[in-house]
């Protein structure tokens, strides 16, 4: 896969971003060989800022980052298809897409979302915001208990009560990593490294 940069005024190639759960399309950029080099090497979309005129990386202020999870170009390696992980809204209007399309898959990706709203946004009716107020400590004793009682499950054979704990215990994790200013991304990203 070599896209032809060589085409196109100032050597730039259009980008679609397309989410990779949904395949809505969020988006379309640009990127010269060096956003792309930089897209590849980091994980994250960059495009080249015709405005800018310097590279940016979708999310570097406001955190609503592209995960790439597959880059692909077309039948004239002029184009990019780039399918990915939004980390919260992809248009800076604060919309699902440029498009003003709602991509309304459910992602983990999205739940983080809710969980840092319900932190930076308290509600006094959110179960997430009060454990929020109550602090770390509580928030991983609740980690602990989940955890435990998803081991209580497991040595039963009831399907739907093992994966509601499971659930639950997944959902408290994201909380405390929300608590502690981390994202399962961070985690992932330990866990690819291990793997190499």
């Amino acid at each position: 896969m070599n896209p032809d940069f060589s085409k196109y005024i100032n050597g730039l190639v259009p980008v679609i971003i397309q989410d990779n759960s949904s395949h809505i399309v969020l988006m379309l950029g640009f990127m010269n060989e060096e956003a792309y080099e930089q897209t590849k090497r980091e994980g994250k979309v960059t495009f080249y800022s015709r405005s800018k005129q310097r590279l940016w990386t979708k999310g570097e202020t406001s955190g609503n980052f592209l995960l790439v999870k597959e880059i692909l170009t077309d039948c004239d390696n002029d184009t990019l298809l780039i399918k990915a992980e939004p980390l919260g809204p992809a248009c800076h209007t604060g919309a699902d897409t440029c498009f003003n399309e709602k991509n309304s898959a459910f992602s983990l990706a999205k739940l983080e979302q809710v969980i840092k709203n319900r932190k930076d946004n308290p509600a006094t009716t959110s179960y997430t915001s009060s454990l929020f107020a109550k602090g770390i400590n509580k928030i991983a004793q609740k980690v602990g208990e989940e955890a435990v009682e998803l081991v209580i499950e497991s040595k039963d054979n009831d399907e739907e009560k093992f994966l509601n704990e499971g659930a639950d215990l997944l959902f408290h994790y994201l909380i405390l990593l929300q608590a502690k200013g981390y994202r399962l991304h961070d985690i992932v990203t330990v866990l690819a490294q291990r793997h190499k």
